[in-house]
């Protein structure tokens, strides 16, 4: 009888030390999940915060790309006002000299 006694205490010991294991097992799971979640969190945060800088630089591009259109158009603009000015001053640099030879 001692010994059934013994065996089964020592049976209980196993079992208990099997439910100490899982109880332990199981802990670490419910903190990893935690820290999953917390990182998970995180990340939809981050990625939020990414995706609103995505799009303000998309409006800043696209104000830039105006810019340059604007830019663009005012240097085609000057380019044709340089000519302008240099066919004009061609021009009364001609009529001054037909005047000096009107002159002579």
């Amino acid at each position: 009888m001692a010994r059934s006694a013994t065996a089964a205490v020592s049976r209980q010991s196993m079992d208990l030390e099997a439910i100490d294991r899982l109880e332990e097992k199981i802990k670490l799971l419910v903190s990893m999940v935690d820290r999953l979640r917390s990182d998970n969190a995180r990340q939809a945060a981050e990625h939020s915060r990414l995706e609103a800088d995505n799009q303000r630089l998309g409006r800043e591009l696209e104000a830039a790309r105006a810019r340059l259109s604007d830019v663009e158009g005012a240097s085609s603009e000057v380019g044709t006002l340089r000519e302008e000015r240099e066919l004009i001053r061609a021009r009364v640099a001609e009529m001054l000299h037909r005047i000096e030879a009107l002159n002579l």
